[in-house]
């Protein structure tokens, strides 16, 4: 927090307390009501310490946010971490991975690094690519948004940095994003800057932001866009180590019972070693049980359970 930000914390405050934010201000007030410059206001957004209820080409809308409360209120700096402070991942962000120490050792690192280092995770698909980043989304919350290579925009992407300044963009089936997309990722990997002119609005942002990806060919990626990459290979996981990871993400995840958990695991050995299908498993076996399910969605009816071994 620069000096004087927090007077002017203390300034908005006033501001919202003596109206009915609710009534008079749904979309938020503007740099016009609060008489705070606009390039000061998005520093203590980026900082964490206001939202963004409404944006458009002609208005942006602000209020305080939790973390502006609680810096007001004389919170204790280290309870206070402001969403663009540094990131420090929890010593058990990878704890329902089975095996991969470098990896997780690697990506720990390039989270909490000063400076943007982008990580890909390749191989053939079922593999904990996608493990990681549903971990790391956890972890992060709002510091991370996710994307899927094949469901994203242009427009998207540049907009969805612009609204969530986030600090992690994962992107599953990176192999599959368009040339479009691919050109903006590029941009923002290499200098941390996008630049767009839309309808006579000026789009010019410098994101300190880090990219970690999965992919499951690397040949369909352009020697560009791999050369801004760490890259590693993941290898399948044994028989042992899938039914483990299977356990531990049902458990974990989708609060799903250990028992019911072990059985899914059990039904599922030898027919996939991708941890989604055990996934999709759990949600449908309250509706039409564990051996339906598998037969439904895989097509087979499941290895049998005796005794619940």
């Amino acid at each position: 927090m620069k000096d004087g930000d927090m007077e002017l914390l203390n300034e908005i405050a006033a501001f919202e307390d003596s109206h009915d934010m609710a009534k008079d201000f749904r979309i938020g007030w503007s740099w016009r009501h609060v008489r705070i410059w606009p390039a000061t206001l998005n520093r203590l957004f980026k900082d964490g310490y206001l939202e963004n209820v409404f944006r458009s080409n002609s208005y942006t809308g602000y209020r305080l946010s939790e973390l502006g409360r609680a810096a007001i209120a004389g919170k204790p700096a280290d309870d206070v971490h402001p969403r663009g402070g540094k990131f420090t991942p929890p010593p058990d962000i990878f704890e329902d991975i089975i095996g991969h120490d470098d990896v997780k050792e690697l990506l720990r690192a390039c989270l909490a690094a000063e400076k943007p280092v982008h990580v890909l995770l390749a191989g053939p698909p079922a593999l904990a690519k996608t493990l990681f980043l549903w971990d790391i989304e956890r972890a992060c919350g709002e510091r991370a948004v996710w994307l899927v290579g094949s469901a994203t925009s242009k427009a998207g992407l540049w907009d969805l940095v612009a609204e969530r300044q986030p600090q992690v963009i994962l992107i599953d089936e990176l192999d599959k994003m368009n040339a479009a997309d691919t050109a903006a990722l590029l941009s923002m990997m290499e200098g941390g800057r996008l630049v767009r002119a839309k309808k006579s609005r000026e789009l010019d942002l410098e994101a300190d932001i880090r990219v970690v990806a999965a992919s499951n060919r690397l040949d369909m990626l352009s020697p560009e866009l791999r050369s801004r990459f760490a890259v590693r290979r993941l290898n399948p996981y044994s028989r042992d180590d899938y039914l483990t990871v299977v356990k531990g993400v049902l458990v974990r995840r989708e609060n799903t019972t250990p028992k019911l958990a072990e059985e899914i695991a059990r039904r599922l050995d030898g027919l996939t070693q991708d941890v989604r299908d055990a996934v999709r498993v759990a949600r449908l076996a309250p509706h039409l049980g564990v051996e339906k399910a598998v037969r439904l969605l895989l097509g087979v009816g499941g290895n049998p359970v005796i005794d619940g071994k």
